[in-house]
């Protein structure tokens, strides 16, 4: 009587006497092979193994993609442990190496946002001088071009290098880059400013898959959503700080930038000394040989889209958070410096526009805090749904409130006074980026967890791609919403409705929900 492959293969792989049961017991009752075949798998998903890590004992359990006839490959991380040498992980409170990621990030965000600000505005300074169509879109697609072109070779690097190496050394480069940004500003030459913008965008392209990847290397499982949060909401911390001192700082670019060239190497410097914090994390997979595909996706991480459906959808509903944010953010420069600020002194308007992208990015730190800490311990997909939701209303009504702020064309009489509009804007702004944290997390923490340990790199390389490929688009989304607001004589504001209708299908239809992985089992161990 013929013996089930399946057994016979994962029997001779475990060996011994447990092995010669399975194969032994599946030749006496072949009638019964399905009944049985569920049982052996159910064994083999609760074999428990046992190793020696840091003189802790490391227990977990034995996947099947441990019993394949592949080559043998790294060991999962262990976790950091706690100082009285309990088998528990250590709270993220008291992490090292946790918070100096988060500071690391903090700082690049920071960085990345100081610099990107001041060029989107000085972007419209010169669309202003010259008479032409806003430029912030060019700042825009140069910025996130090399996520687009690099991101899938950096998902590569990052499984096959320690991830803690690729973020020293992004760190590193980081300082050359600030310094050749300074001087690209004080030659106030805006091709040169372009080309630095461009080489930041390849440094964080560079930096992005490791600085995720790394985290489920750093936390137990368990303490992700949180983590998450914690990430996510102090790396909106910086921007908001970052976009708010680009409105100072633009000012000192002219006569005073040695002030701006100690900011930013300040900054990088201070990245740089806290990614020593960060314990060594193991390669993800050494011996992994370089194929043309990982320059853009490799196959076998699109084979593993192609049959994890859930997996595929959630990570173009991520990056339809970053499309999102790369329209809002030039669209509150132009409904601040041209609609709302257009008669304020340059560095005022300068000041007041960047505070009110603050209050948005304000709004998605909170909301990145309170999903994560709501979450607990587990993936919330309610939250999406909620948070896209917010999403639209939040861009309506803004846009509405634009409409409203308008001078008449006959008199110039306002239905709602500027202070009003300015101040109503922002409390929306900041209850929309409370939204969009909320839509967010859950979402990153499914595209952090849900992958085998050994394609988290390159997965985070291709949400990288994605994202920005969707940062890329918003850039021409939003040249075409300017160019028919033009043609219709609407106002600047009149690009957060169009935004909010690109978002409702999202809104209306998406419904994530947890569902087994492909090729694993979810069988529950027996209990004793």
């Amino acid at each position: 009587m013929r013996v089930c492959a399946t057994c016979t293969h994962a029997a001779s792989k475990l060996g011994g006497e447990t092995g010669r049961a399975i194969v032994s017991s599946n030749r006496r009752k072949p009638s019964m092979r399905a009944t049985r075949l569920t049982t052996v798998l159910t064994r083999l998903r609760t074999l428990r193994v046992v190793s020696y890590r840091d003189q802790h004992v490391v227990e977990r359990s034995l996947t099947l993609s441990e019993l394949s006839v592949e080559p043998p490959r790294s060991p999962a991380p262990s976790v950091d442990r706690s100082p009285g040498g309990g088998d528990g992980p250590r709270p993220l409170s008291r992490d090292r190496s946790f918070w100096g990621m988060t500071a690391t990030q903090f700082l690049g965000a920071f960085n990345d946002n100081l610099f990107k600000q001041v060029v989107l505005l000085l972007c419209i300074d010169f669309a202003q001088q010259q008479k032409t169509l806003d430029y912030q879109p060019y700042a825009q697609e140069l910025f996130a071009l090399p996520f687009v072109l690099f991101s899938g070779f950096a998902g590569f690097l990052s499984d096959r290098y320690s991830k803690r190496r690729i973020v020293v050394s992004c760190k590193v480069a980081e300082i050359g880059v600030v310094l050749l940004g300074t001087w690209a500003l004080s030659s106030g030459s805006l091709p040169a400013i372009f080309a630095v913008l461009f080489l930041l965008g390849t440094h964080s392209a560079f930096f992005g898959p490791s600085k995720f990847g790394i985290l489920p290397e750093l936390v137990a499982e368990r303490d992700l959503p949180a983590a998450n949060g914690i990430f996510l909401m102090t790396t909106f911390l910086a921007i908001i700080f970052g976009i708010v001192c680009a409105g100072k700082l633009k000012g000192y670019v002219e006569g005073h930038i040695a002030i701006v060239v100690a900011a930013y190497v300040a900054v990088a410097a201070g990245g740089l000394l806290a990614s020593q914090l960060i314990r060594k994390t193991p390669v993800a997979r050494p011996g992994l040989k370089f194929e043309w595909s990982d320059l853009v996706v490799s196959g076998e991480t699109l084979r593993m889209f192609g049959r994890d459906r859930p997996l595929l959808l959630g990570l173009i509903m991520y990056s339809v958070f970053w499309l999102v944010g790369g329209l809002t953010l030039p669209a509150i420069n132009a409904f601040g410096k041209l609609q709302l600020f257009r008669d304020l002194p340059v560095t005022e308007a300068d000041g007041k526009t960047s505070l009110m992208a603050g209050f948005l990015m304000i709004g998605i730190a909170v909301g990145c805090a309170g999903a994560g800490w709501l979450s607990g311990k587990k993936i919330n997909f309610r939250f999406v749904p909620w948070g896209c939701w917010g999403m639209v209303i939040g861009l309506a009504l803004v846009s509405l409130l634009g409409w409203l702020g308008t001078p008449h064309a006959e008199d110039g009489s306002l239905a709602v006074s500027t202070a009003t509009v300015t101040w109503s804007s922002r409390l929306l702004l900041a209850l929309m980026g409370m939204a969009a944290g909320v839509f967010t997390v859950p979402l990153q923490v499914f595209l952090q967890s849900r992958p085998p340990a050994d394609q988290k790199g390159r997965v985070i390389g291709a949400m990288n791609l994605v994202n920005w490929i969707g940062i890329l688009f918003s850039a021409e989304i939003y040249s075409v919403f300017d160019r028919l607001r033009e043609a219709v004589g609407a106002p600047h504001s009149a690009i957060f409705g169009a935004t909010a209708l690109l978002l409702l299908p999202v809104a209306l239809f998406y419904r994530p929900r947890e569902t087994p992985r492909p090729g694993f089992l979810t069988a529950s161990p027996p209990t004793a």
